[in-house]
C-alpha cells in the first residue's frame, strides 16, 4: 500500500508538471489580457442560450446537460475556449463560437462567468463508496482537481468538477477516449492516459459521485429566459 501511494504521489507530480508545461504559453497569454466583467456580460449573449438555462441539454452531437460555467476559474474558461479554437476539443457548436473570439473576448467572458462564483462557500464533500474511492485514487483525480474537487491545482488549465451534471461529466470523460471523430472527442495527453484506464461503467460511477458533491459552480439564468 505504501508503494502504491508513493506511485500515485509521483503520478500527481508528473501530471501537474506536464500540464503546467503544456499550458504555459496559453496561460501566459491569458495573463497578459485582463478581462472586463461588464464587457463579458454583453458578450455573453452568444452563451446564454445554452449556459443560461437551468437543465438545458445539448442535442448534437450527443445529448447531455451543458456544463455549468458560472463560478468556474477564469483561466480554465480561457483554456477551454483555446482548446476549441485549436480543434483539441471537437464539439462543432463550441468550435464555431470559440473560433469567432479574440483574446480580449475570451478574457472578458471568463471574467464575467468567474465573477458569479465570488464568495461562494460550499459544504465539505461526502466521502465516496469504497469502490468509487478506489477509482478516484487510481486516476489520481484529487491530485489535480483539488479538495472537494473544487480547488484545482492549476486553475489556469484544470477545472472545478464538483456538482457538474453527471451526464456531462461522463460524456466529457469518455471523449478523451475517442479518436478520429470530427464531432466528438478531446485531445489531451494527460487526461487521455488517465481515462483510458477505465471501463465506461467506471467512468459513469466517477461522474455520478462528482455530480453529487456540493458545487461552487451554478447556472445563472438570464432575464430573457426567466
Amino acid at each position: 500500500m505504501k508503494n502504491l501511494l508513493s506511485a500515485h504521489a509521483v503520478l500527481r507530480a508528473v501530471t501537474f508538471a506536464t500540464l503546467t508545461l503544456v499550458g504555459g504559453v496559453s496561460t501566459a497569454q491569458a495573463q497578459d489580457v485582463k478581462g472586463d466583467v461588464a464587457a463579458g456580460q454583453t458578450k455573453a449573449a452568444m452563451c446564454i442560450g445554452c449556459h443560461g438555462i437551468p437543465g438545458y441539454r445539448a442535442s448534437f452531437p450527443e445529448v447531455y446537460q451543458v456544463p455549468m460555467i458560472s463560478g468556474q476559474t477564469p483561466g480554465y474558461i480561457v483554456s477551454a475556449l483555446n482548446a476549441y479554437q485549436k480543434g483539441d476539443r471537437k464539439h462543432p457548436t463550441m468550435r464555431g463560437i470559440a473560433g469567432s473570439l479574440t483574446e480580449q473576448d475570451k478574457a472578458d467572458l471568463a471574467a464575467f462567468y468567474a465573477s458569479h462564483g465570488e464568495g461562494a462557500a460550499v459544504a465539505a464533500a461526502a466521502q465516496p463508496s469504497g469502490a468509487v474511492a478506489e477509482l478516484l485514487t487510481k486516476g489520481a483525480c484529487a491530485g489535480c482537481h483539488g479538495d472537494n474537487y473544487n480547488k484545482p491545482a492549476d486553475p489556469n488549465s484544470i477545472p472545478k468538477l464538483a456538482g457538474q451534471p453527471a451526464d456531462y461529466l461522463y460524456a466529457a470523460l469518455r471523449s478523451y477516449k475517442i479518436e478520429g471523430n470530427a464531432n466528438v472527442g478531446r485531445a489531451n495527453a494527460i487526461m487521455g492516459g488517465q481515462v483510458k484506464q477505465f471501463k465506461d461503467t467506471e467512468l459513469k460511477a466517477i461522474a455520478k459521485y462528482l455530480s453529487s458533491l456540493p458545487a461552487e459552480l451554478s447556472v445563472k439564468p438570464n432575464a430573457k429566459f426567466r
